[in-house]
């Protein structure tokens, strides 16, 4: 029984359970982790380059003469010829396309595209696509926003597009300016929703479109702009404190003297 002027007695500290050693089965376990997320990216990413240079030397190859191909006077092939033809062909063609001659051609060649009923909607729908795409002065995707979707209190990253045409803004319901965004799915960001909203409605973003992408493809795994290093030393840290605080007794508490 303690008495008002008696302390309380001392708490003993929380034991600190050791970690259990790890077996060899443990350790190969995380180094075989280990190795796959560090070889994994690099495969992927060599697999993939190495599947578009052969997909456009295999386009481009039935276009060259055969005494203009390297596999005819070396004993192998050389990927990668076919990227270069098409590299300076397009080159050639954008330099064609810039003087007053390549410009007629163009026109007359859009021209007979144009009287072709089926041809001339899918030859207009592509070339508005790739000067939105490719053009230097487009802004369309080059945007970032959140928008509060698909419900109230959960938001979503979109790209920002372009302004709607005025026969789709004559028809908006409103007076509010509207914009069209759209929403990419994870983790496939080439899929997802496209729609008009106010532009009020939408949260601008300081982040550009292949940080978007990337953490969208990631499911938010990846954040844009964290260092690797500073997130293992913050975790390192966190764990070190935790253990700390763990292992730590408690200092004992004076009951108050009246």
């Amino acid at each position: 029984m303690t008495t008002r002027n008696t302390p309380p007695p001392l708490m003993p500290p929380n034991p600190v359970t050791p970690e259990p050693p790890r077996g060899l089965m443990g350790r190969l376990r995380t180094y075989f982790l280990t190795g796959l997320i560090v070889a994994g990216p690099i495969a992927i990413t060599f697999y993939l380059t190495w599947w578009f240079v052969t997909w456009v030397d295999g386009l481009v190859r039935p276009f060259v003469p055969v005494d203009y191909r390297p596999e005819t006077y070396l004993p192998f092939g050389l990927p990668g010829s076919g990227l270069v033809v098409a590299v300076v062909a397009l080159t050639l063609l954008g330099f064609l396309t810039a003087n007053l001659i390549g410009r007629t051609l163009v026109d007359l060649g859009e021209k007979l595209l144009g009287r072709m009923p089926v041809v001339r909607a899918i030859y207009r729908g592509l070339k508005q696509v790739f000067e939105t795409l490719f053009s230097g002065t487009g802004s369309s995707f080059r945007k970032v926003g959140l928008v509060e979707f698909p419900s109230p209190g959960m938001w979503s990253i979109v790209l920002i597009s372009q302004a709607p045409s005025v026969e789709v803004a004559a028809s908006l319901p409103g007076t509010d300016e509207h914009i069209s965004v759209f929403l990419p799915c994870a983790p496939n960001p080439t899929t997802g929703f496209f729609f008009y909203l106010p532009k009020s409605k939408i949260i601008e973003i300081d982040m550009s479109a292949e940080d978007a992408a990337t953490l969208i493809m990631s499911a938010g795994v990846v954040q844009p702009g964290a260092d690797p290093q500073k997130k293992i030393a913050a975790l390192a840290e966190a764990e070190l404190a935790a253990r700390a605080a763990n292992g730590a007794p408690l200092a004992p508490v004076a009951a108050p003297v009246d």
